[in-house]
């Protein structure tokens, strides 16, 4: 087995080298042709420094800050290869290729930003942190209730754009010494003011369901991933239902790490395929795009595993069925939303049919939603978090004046 292992792991390093070569090679190509900001035109900066497996953890970002940009100029900065080809192809803001900290320094030299947002916790996250004269300032990918939104890295950055008071609540009990007045600013969930996209099958008397799974986690006490656990009994239930459509959008990391979750993440895949092929009329979907919204907006009820799928969900104020993680050693934090979850365990997934139409139908269950709604968002009024989120960089832009002119450095 160690033999088998050592070739697979092999492997996978070869290919990742392959592609890593073709992106260096067709970028080298394009990017002659991309025309950079001009110097000192960029108010905000956006720090990606991962590959393209992890932008989902960006594109969530393009509505948000496209409107933002209107007002004050925002860039996008790659680090990777890979990441920079899609980018060009996707991003609705410039987009500016820093592979090496010396880029990053003519970067900074050229454009001298006043704000950079960081959309995730990578370690390289320290090769930007390192200029001063700019905010850092931590924006997350997603709302949850994961270990990950306590992390003390909070304290590196001079701020964090949260999005509400459960958020606050998490990190009041989670940091020492943490001044969250000081040190962030409730935004809500500017991406649900962007919320689009048409649902790609009628509209029909079948009940809709969102299976969105997350993938196996890199540790024991992350292991939320239900694919393997209780996805595969989801998708067949759902499937072999005739008043019922299953809309499949797994996290984009599913299987990478465990050959198990993969295949039970192909055998959904493939039962779908055969479901649709038996019915054309049921519009089963397997849903792997880059947008989100109608995923969310649309289903009648959705499925998700803990992650930031449920607080996206939970600002939609739709019925919500959480699925129970089977590790023992999954860390679940049950004081806020999760202490109220509609639960479904493994052996419970047998009977999704019924728990989805009982969730579909209950008064009283929607009712509690809004108040998790509230405790996590805020107002969800269209177009208030939006508000809130230019509120937060027109301060973040005064405090910045009010800095600089007292140090003379305006």
């Amino acid at each position: 087995m160690p033999i088998i292992s050592d070739a697979r792991t092999a492997l996978r390093l070869a290919d990742r080298l392959l592609k890593s070569r073709r992106s260096r090679r067709d970028l080298a190509r394009r990017l002659p042709s991309v025309a950079a900001p001009a110097p000192g035109t960029v108010e905000i900066a956006v720090y990606f420094a991962d590959g393209p497996v992890n932008m989902y953890q960006v594109r969530q970002w393009y509505a948000p800050l496209a409107e933002l940009a209107a007002t004050h100029p925002v860039a996008i900065i790659a680090r990777s290869p890979g990441t920079m080809l899609t980018l060009l192809d996707e991003s609705p803001v410039p987009v500016v290729y820093a592979r090496q900290v010396v880029d990053l320094e003519q970067f900074v030299e050229e454009q001298a930003p006043k704000i950079v947002f960081y959309v995730n916790q990578n370690a390289r996250n320290f090769q930007m942190m390192r200029y001063g004269r700019m905010w850092h300032v931590f924006v997350n990918h997603g709302e949850s209730d994961k270990m990950y939104m306590t992390t003390n890295q909070f304290k590196a950055y001079d701020y964090a754009l949260i999005a509400g008071d459960a958020a606050r609540g998490r990190l009041s009990d989670a940091l020492w010494d943490y001044d969250l007045d000081a040190r962030t600013i409730s935004i809500g969930r500017p991406q649900a003011d962007h919320f689009v996209g048409a649902a790609p099958y009628p509209a029909d008397d079948r009940t809709v369901v969102l299976y969105a799974p997350t993938w196996e986690g890199d540790r024991a006490a992350a292991a939320y991933g239900s694919i393997a656990s209780h996805g595969t009994t989801i998708a067949e239930r759902v499937l072999a239902s005739p008043t019922h459509r299953l809309v499949y959008r797994p996290h984009p990391r599913s299987g990478v790490r465990d050959a198990a979750y993969k295949a039970a993440h192909e055998r959904i895949v493939a039962a779908i395929a055969s479901a649709n092929a038996a019915d054309p009329g049921a519009h089963h979907v397997y849903d792997d795009g880059a947008g989100l919204g109608w995923q969310l907006a649309g289903a009648d009820v959705a499925i998700t595993d803990i992650s930031a799928m449920i607080y996206d969900r939970l600002a939609v104020g739709k019925p919500l069925i959480v699925t129970r993680p089977v590790s023992p050693e999954a860390d679940v934090d049950e004081r806020g939303y999760l202490s109220d979850a509609n639960w479904l365990t493994a052996s419970d997934a047998q009977d999704v049919v019924a728990r989805v139409d009982a969730a579909a139908n209950d008064a009283a269950e929607l009712a509690k939603l809004q108040h998790w709604v509230e405790r996590y968002f805020g107002d969800t009024t269209p177009g208030a978090a939006t508000k809130r989120l230019h509120d937060a960089v027109e301060r973040l832009l005064a405090r910045w004046q009010t800095v600089a002119a007292a140090r003379g450095e305006d």
